[in-house]
């Protein structure tokens, strides 16, 4: 690519304070021309560091976020995005290399591939346990696993993906072109898109899969493309974290579904493998197998995380969609923090 197109990176905040200056300064140490990004920080009422920190690295824009949630805050710095890329970079995503700004636009060469997103996770072993175990299969969800539903490399399976889809091996990157319905889990964590392409867009809340789902369903010749490199995705420190984590997923998800603002046909998943999901989780044993295969393939304990994740997962989705019936808001974000 000859001329570089301009990017503009939005990251939504909340009390970030322990992971956002790492990320701001592996954007400001990305060999692309610094005049053609843009960093737009949308906050949804921090009351650490965080605004502090954003003004120190130079940030371009800094709005807020009046509902405080990530997809809302996406949504929110999108309506301030003016250059001709959207990168939707988390707060506690750190981008591993300085070259990985121009890897990822690559694939934008050609006029069909709209959105490019890393394959993987960067596995380190600096990492605390639940942030390993996450880079190693490849998300922050195990039940994703399960239900072949994820996008990131998972070193159990050898895939990115299980869902149906076509692949060509562009060197740097694979385009991918994907099916109405069955659709990978992307949309975050460094995942880019053509701005022009969310001109329909105009909610208060941009959920990540739903995004692509939505463009399909007005255009199925589009492409995306999975660039083989990855990003840190800094995911949790502790029990108690991840537990919030996977209870603000589903109280989240059963809300926004409930008043119409998700898209995406989760209700088409398999419920074979949602019952095998079930099974193995309630029996342990099949997951400690599952975990032991993880760590002759990679000698690291996180591995065995795998089992109370599971566990943990199961009981707080069980829970989450029995309460959802009564429930009549999202869930709180009060002290809420990276």
């Amino acid at each position: 690519m000859t001329v570089l197109p301009s990017v503009s990176v939005v990251i939504p905040t909340l009390n970030s304070e322990n992971t956002l200056d790492s990320c701001l300064k592996s954007i400001r140490d990305q060999n692309y021309p610094r005049e053609k990004i843009e960093v737009i920080i949308a906050d949804g009422g921090s009351s650490d560091r965080t605004l502090e920190i954003a003004k120190s690295h130079g940030t371009e824009s800094i709005v807020h976020n009046r509902l405080i949630t990530g997809e809302a805050g996406k949504a929110t710095g999108l309506r301030k995005a003016r250059k001709e890329i959207v990168a939707f970079i988390d707060s506690d995503n750190i981008l591993p290399s300085r070259d990985w700004l121009r890897r990822m636009i690559e694939p934008f060469k050609e006029t069909d591939i709209i959105a490019s997103e890393p394959i993987r996770y960067t596995y380190r072993r600096e990492d605390k346990f639940i942030t390993r175990y996450s880079a190693l299969i490849g998300m922050n969800d195990p039940l994703c696993m399960f239900l072949g539903n994820y996008d990131r490399f998972n070193m159990l399976t050898e895939k990115w993906t299980e869902m149906p889809h076509e692949e060509q091996d562009r060197g740097g990157y694979i385009k991918v072109k994907l099916y109405l319905g069955k659709i990978p889990t992307i949309g975050a964590n460094g995942f880019m898109i053509r701005r022009r392409e969310l001109a329909r867009f105009s909610g208060d809340y941009l959920f990540d899969i739903d995004i692509l789902h939505e463009i399909l369903e007005k255009n199925p010749d589009i492409r995306v493309a999975k660039v083989k490199l990855g990003i840190i995705h800094i995911f949790s420190g502790s029990i108690s974290t991840f537990v919030r984590k996977q209870e603000r997923r589903i109280r989240d998800y059963s809300y926004y579904t409930r008043i119409g603002a998700r898209k995406y046909p989760w209700k088409h998943m398999s419920y074979k493998r949602l019952f095998k999901f079930v099974v193995y989780s309630v029996t342990l044993l099949p997951l400690l197998c599952q975990a032991i295969r993880g760590w002759m393939k990679k000698r690291d304990s996180a591995w065995f995380f795998h089992i109370p994740a599971c566990w943990i997962t199961l009981w707080i989705y069980a829970w989450g969609k029995a309460r959802s019936h009564f429930e009549t808001a999202a869930m709180s974000r009060g002290g809420w923090k990276q």
